[in-house]
């Protein structure tokens, strides 16, 4: 990208809506990397807009800074990300957004009844788990937590 055709912080966090404290603290996180001209102003690249957009959807979904890290670096350095680029990110993405989601709808579903988690204090759990007998599978709550998980 040249450099004379980059954006500036300013723009970006425009576009975005992320204050500019924002923008260098996802720069710092490596999830956006601008170029510095000779004076030392950063530039983006307008897909860093789409980055930094997807980046805010991900964090409202509780989506990690670590994995927001890991994903992005699957996309290319130095050179805007091409559709298929998108894609390929989109698919592992995809993986991990269905569990998400799978998981959602596990406590959506049994959120008023036995959950696992070995408290017994419902009538209820008494059928699901008597004796608490999930505890051998882990701390928590495991009718809604995959093992291993």
């Amino acid at each position: 990208m040249p450099i004379s055709q980059g954006l500036t912080i300013g723009a970006v966090a425009a576009r975005t809506g992320l204050a500019v404290s924002a923008i260098r603290f996802y720069e710092t996180h490596g999830l956006v990397t601008p170029i510095k001209n000779a004076s030392g102003h950063r530039r983006y690249d307008r897909s860093d807009i789409r980055k930094l957009s997807f980046v805010m959807i991900a964090q409202e979904l509780g989506v990690s800074l670590k994995e927001l890290g890991v994903l992005m670096q699957t996309l290319p350095q130095g050179r805007p990300p091409s559709k298929g680029d998108w894609t390929r990110m989109a698919t592992k993405f995809r993986k991990d957004l269905d569990a998400r989601i799978a998981k959602a709808e596990r406590l959506r579903d049994k959120l008023d009844g036995c959950i696992g988690c070995g408290c017994l204090s419902l009538s209820k759990c008494a059928l699901y788990n008597p004796q608490d007998r999930v505890r051998v599978d882990g701390t928590g709550p495991r009718y809604l937590i995959e093992a291993g998980v």
